[in-house]
C-alpha cells in the first residue's frame, strides 16, 4: 500500500538527522546492495542509502531497489535516498500507519452558546 502525502511527510521529518547505512558504488544495484538494505530494513525500518555514479542514474537505482525490497521511497534528495519498510511485528512506526486520527466532535446544536467573557 502506497504511502500518503502526510505519511512520507512524516517520515521524511524522522528520517532527517539518519546517517546513510548502505553505499551503492560505482557497479550499481547489485544483490550484495540489495540483500544489505533488506537487513538494514529489517533491523532500522527507515533507512537512507547513498546512491553514488553507477551504470543506472539516482531515479532508476532508487527505484529497483524499492522494488528488490517491497519498500517504499519516501524521499530522493540529490544522491540520497531514503526508504521505508514496516515490520510485520513490532513496528516502531505503527501510529503514523493507522490512517488519519479522529476528528472532533461536531458541537451539539441544542445547547444555547453562553457570550463570551472579555
Amino acid at each position: 500500500m502506497p504511502l500518503t502525502g502526510k505519511e512520507r511527510r512524516h517520515l521524511r521529518a524522522l528520517g532527517h538527522h539518519l546517517e546513510p547505512v548502505v553505499i551503492v558504488g560505482s557497479s550499481g544495484v547489485t544483490e550484495g546492495v540489495i540483500a544489505a538494505v533488506e537487513q538494514a530494513l529489517n533491523d532500522h525500518e527507515l533507512i537512507k542509502v547513498k546512491i553514488n555514479e553507477g551504470p543506472e542514474g539516482r531515479h532508476e537505482g532508487a527505484d529497483s531497489i524499492a522494488e528488490a525490497t517491497g519498500s517504499e521511497l519516501a524521499q530522493l534528495l540529490g544522491r540520497t535516498a531514503l526508504f521505508f519498510k514496516r515490520r510485520k511485528q513490532k513496528s516502531r512506526f505503527e501510529d503514523i500507519l493507522k490512517g488519519p486520527h479522529e476528528p472532533r466532535p461536531a458541537p451539539k446544536q441544542d445547547e444555547e452558546k453562553k457570550p463570551r467573557r472579555r
